[in-house]
C-alpha cells in the first residue's frame, strides 16, 4: 500500500503541511476544530506516524535530526562536508541518524520546505552555511527545534555555533603586521556570508589598531554572486594578503604566480580555516587561523538536544576559538619603525 505522508493530508484537507504537523504532535498554532479534522482525516487515509525510537527517552518522534546545506557551498573539497561528517559521528553517540538534503537555490528563494520535514521525518533541523531571510521565516513558522551552525543571523532568534572568525583574523593580521607588513588587503566578498563580515571586521581593527588605514580598494572580493570562486588581481599589489579562507589563498598564490611572483618572497599570504579538503597537495603551506571542526559540531548537536528537551531553553551563541598556525607564506620585512 501507499505510504501516506502528512502532505497528502494537507492536499486533502486544503491546508499547509505545516498544519498538519502541529496538529498531529497537539502543538499550538491550531484551532481545536481543525485539529481534530486533521486527526480523522488521518485516520481514515492510514497515516502511521513515524516510529517513535527516543519517544520514551525524549518525548520525540522519529530518531532522526536533519542537516540542510545549501548546494552553493558545496563541491568537491568543501569545508561544510567535514562539517557533516563530522555531525555524523556525535550524532551516532547519541544513537540518533543525520538526513542530510542539499537545498538548492531554488528551493531557497521559493522557501520550499525540505521534504524530511514535510514528511515528520527529523525532529530537529542543523542548518550549515548562510540561508535566505525568506527560507529561515518559513522554518519558524514549523515550529521545530533549529540550529545554526557556522552562521547567525539576528533576527532568526534562533541558536548558533560558530568559529571565531572576528578574533581569528585580528590574530592572523596582527601577526602580518608584527611581521613588519602595513599595506594589507583582506580578500572575501562581503555580505556573503556573516563569517566572512565577522573575519573582515577582525581585519579592520587589527589594522586600526595599528594606525594602519583600510579602504575599499583594499577588499578583494573572491567570488561573484552565485558563491563561484573569481578573483581579479588589482593592478597595484600590497605588500600581504589576508584571505577569508585557505581555499581562497591558495587561489590567490596561482593568480600571483601567473604574474610571475614568488610566495612568500615578493608577497606574503595568509589564510583562515585550515581547511584544502580534497583537493590535494600543495608546494606551499599557508599560515591560517584552524577552526575547531570538531568542537564546532558536537557543540551543535548538544546544544540542539538540550533545545528539544527544555522547553525553557533560551536561544545562545557559542563562539569556538581556534589558533593561529604560522607556516610558509609569509615572509618577514624590514620597517623603519620594527625590528624584525
Amino acid at each position: 500500500p501507499k505510504l501516506v505522508r502528512m502532505a497528502d493530508i494537507a492536499q486533502k484537507l486544503s491546508v499547509s503541511t505545516v498544519t498538519v504537523s502541529k496538529a498531529l504532535n497537539d502543538k499550538p498554532g491550531v484551532s481545536e476544530e481543525v485539529r481534530e479534522k486533521i486527526k480523522e482525516t488521518a485516520l481514515q487515509m492510514g497515516y502511521k506516524a513515524p516510529s517513535p525510537l527516543k519517544a520514551a527517552r525524549f518525548g520525540l518522534a522519529t530518531g532522526n535530526i536533519g542537516v540542510i546545506i545549501p548546494s552553493r557551498f558545496l563541491d568537491s573539497y568543501s569545508f561544510y562536508w567535514a562539517m557533516y561528517q563530522n555531525l555524523l559521528s556525535h550524532l551516532r553517540e547519541r544513537e540518533y541518524y543525520g538526513v542530510l538534503e542539499i537545498l538548492t537555490d531554488d528551493e531557497e528563494l521559493e522557501s520550499s520546505p525540505p521534504r524530511m520535514l514535510v514528511d515528520g521525518k527529523v525532529d530537529g533541523l542543523i542548518l550549515i552555511g548562510q540561508l535566505e531571510e525568506c527560507y529561515l521565516e518559513m522554518l519558524r513558522a514549523a515550529d521545530i527545534p533549529l540550529m545554526f551552525l557556522d552562521s547567525y543571523n539576528g533576527k532568526s532568534g534562533g541558536s548558533s555555533i560558530i568559529s571565531d572568525g572576528y578574533y581569528g583574523m585580528y590574530a592572523v593580521v596582527s601577526y602580518l603586521i608584527n611581521m613588519g607588513h602595513r599595506n594589507i588587503y583582506f580578500v572575501g566578498r562581503l555580505d556573503a556570508t556573516s563569517s566572512i563580515n565577522d573575519r573582515y571586521y577582525g581585519y579592520s581593527r587589527a589594522m586600526n589598531e595599528n594606525g594602519l588605514r583600510t579602504a575599499d580598494y583594499m577588499v578583494i572580493p573572491d567570488r561573484d554572486e552565485n558563491g563561484n570562486l573569481s578573483i581579479v588581481l588589482p593592478d597595484t599589489l600590497p605588500s600581504a594578503f589576508a584571505c577569508n579562507c585557505d581555499l581562497t589563498a591558495y587561489e590567490l598564490t596561482g593568480l600571483l604566480k601567473q604574474r610571475g611572483l614568488s610566495v612568500p618572497n615578493d608577497i606574503s599570504v595568509a589564510g583562515f580555516d585550515d581547511f584544502i579538503g580534497l583537493s590535494g597537495p600543495r608546494s606551499l603551506d599557508i599560515t591560517t587561523y584552524a577552526v575547531d571542526i570538531n568542537a564546532m559540531t558536537k557543540a551543535a548537536v548538544d546544544n540542539l538536544f538540550q533545545k528539544m528537551i527544555d522547553k525553557d531553553y533560551r536561544p545562545t551563541l557559542k563562539v569556538i576559538t581556534g589558533r593561529l598556525i604560522i607556516k610558509d607564506s609569509v615572509r618577514a620585512i624590514q620597517h623603519p619603525n620594527i625590528i624584525v
